[in-house]
């Protein structure tokens, strides 16, 4: 796909909010704006894709994406999809498997949000970017849950692949692993957000994706 005047609508977390980032041109989405994409940001911080079964102390944490998609704009080109980290840190849906079809297990959700993404966008291109590495990826959840990172990275690519929809393995190839001291202190100093540079990074990434399509 050429960038040039392509309407993206990115539904995300606090990445693609922007969280970690100094200044706000820095963002990856705005710096793929800067090639001259119309970017829609509709990232919002912690955020899950699975839907929360006991309500959380701040009620936007459980506006999950699927629940936003009435509010995105009809006419995009292309929509990338950029979560599943919140879900294994602190949301309570169980992982669940391949056969769930609601959005109370991550699974689940998965499933639902591809076919409400195909029936809003249809015949339009629909990507996913998988979680990158984080400091906490392979402790045990906050909420209790079992699950390290790794298993919703896998869920997210198996159910993506089942609705022949194309993905980004962020965690397999951005960079950016934060258990590496040097990259760390360079590119994601909080072991969770990029900041500035760490944003450069994932703009090369995502606009390499894009133009691949």
């Amino acid at each position: 796909m050429k960038i040039e005047g392509l309407k993206i609508n990115f539904l995300g977390d606090s990445i693609t909010q922007g969280c970690g980032v100094y200044e706000p041109e820095n963002m990856f989405v705005n710096r793929i704006a800067k090639m001259g994409a119309i970017c829609r940001n509709y990232g919002l911080s912690g955020t899950r894709i699975a839907r929360q079964h006991k309500p959380s102390e701040h009620p936007q944490l459980d506006m999950y994406f699927e629940s936003r998609l009435e509010g995105m704009e009809n006419d995009a080109d292309l929509v990338l999809v950029f979560g599943g980290t919140n879900d294994m840190g602190h949301g309570d849906a169980e992982i669940g498997t391949m056969s769930d079809r609601t959005p109370d297990t991550f699974y689940g959700a998965m499933h639902s949000l591809c076919i409400s993404l195909i029936n809003k966008y249809p015949g339009k291109v629909i990507a996913f970017m998988t979680p990158l590495h984080c400091w906490y990826e392979d402790n045990d959840r906050a909420c209790g849950k079992a699950g390290h990172l790794i298993d919703y990275v896998n869920a997210e690519r198996e159910v993506a692949q089942y609705y022949s929809l194309p993905v980004l393995d962020l965690y397999a190839c951005s960079g950016l692993q934060c258990a590496v001291p040097v990259i760390k202190e360079k590119y994601v100093p909080d072991g969770l957000h990029p900041n500035d540079d760490g944003h450069a990074i994932l703009a090369a990434r995502i606009a390499a994706f894009i133009k691949s399509l």
